[in-house]
């Protein structure tokens, strides 16, 4: 299990024993009252060769060599995403990305091509980030 090595404001949304992981970047902001639920930064930690397709929308069962991390800042909106050999790397860096996120050292606002700027604005106080 990764909770005890998850940076701060990041929770396990799924874990699956050699399987699939999902992090969630501070659901209680991200709770569709302050901020639309798709909005939650999300980290998927993955297997199979759709990098392109969230997790989610693979093909039940398949299985690849590779493993995958994805960032999601919304559905749309893919932040980062890099390969690895194993689940155990995949994993080691999910968790270094989430630590950068979570320290205001990893640059969204270029990801948008229509800025929302209450949403990103929120992120810099949550994550410390300067602009």
């Amino acid at each position: 299990m990764v909770t005890d090595a998850l940076p701060a404001g990041w929770v396990p949304w799924n874990e699956e024993p050699e399987g699939r992981l999902i992090l969630a970047y501070r659901p209680d902001v991200f709770d569709s009252s302050a901020f639309p639920a798709p909005c939650l930064p999300t980290l998927y930690v993955s297997n199979g060769p759709h990098r392109n397709r969230r997790p989610e929308q693979r093909a039940e069962g398949y299985r690849s060599e590779r493993w995958y991390v994805t960032f999601y800042l919304e559905p749309d909106v893919s932040l980062e995403e890099a390969r690895y050999d194993d689940r155990a790397g995949a994993v080691e860096g999910a968790l270094s990305l989430a630590e950068r996120f979570a320290n205001g050292r990893v640059d969204y606002r270029d990801a948008y091509q229509v800025p929302r700027e209450p949403y990103l604005d929120r992120l810099d106080e949550l994550t410390g980030r300067e602009r």
